[in-house]
């Protein structure tokens, strides 16, 4: 699902695999791989750089609904500016706002996530006490 998202996305940006993997800093292979599920599994590091290059965000990667465009003069009253003005005059740039918005977002999905794990477990009332320990010499 992942990859086929990506894919989609990449070919609606008119982007090449080659160019996509530049903009995001990950090899062309690796992402051929993503995008033909071979690796199913990358991490919120790389899903956060090619969701920033494909306009959206690692939900809608990892197949959540986008959230709905809001309209900035709607959001951002004289308390927002003021934040955003002392955070540009102490040294934020765009790409820490955008890295800490991801942040924010995949926390977000992490919890989220954990929530529906606990009342999976919580309602099937599995629990496990095995630990498996591995080490190697």
């Amino acid at each position: 699902m992942i990859g086929e998202r990506i894919k989609q996305l990449r070919e609606d940006k008119g982007y090449s695999i080659t160019k996509l993997a530049d903009l995001a800093g990950v090899s062309k292979s690796y992402l051929s791989y993503i995008e033909r599920n071979v690796q199913n599994n990358p991490s919120l590091q790389v899903l956060a750089k090619i969701a920033f290059h494909l306009d959206t965000n690692i939900e809608f990667l990892l197949g959540e609904d986008l959230s709905p465009k809001v309209r900035v003069d709607e959001v951002l009253d004289e308390e927002w500016h003021s934040i955003i003005r002392s955070a540009v005059d102490e040294g934020m740039s765009k790409g820490d706002f955008r890295a800490l918005k991801e942040l924010v977002r995949s926390n977000k999905w992490r919890e989220e996530r954990g929530r529906q794990k606990d009342y999976v477990q919580y309602d099937s009332h599995k629990k496990s006490n095995i630990i498996i320990l591995h080490i190697d010499n």
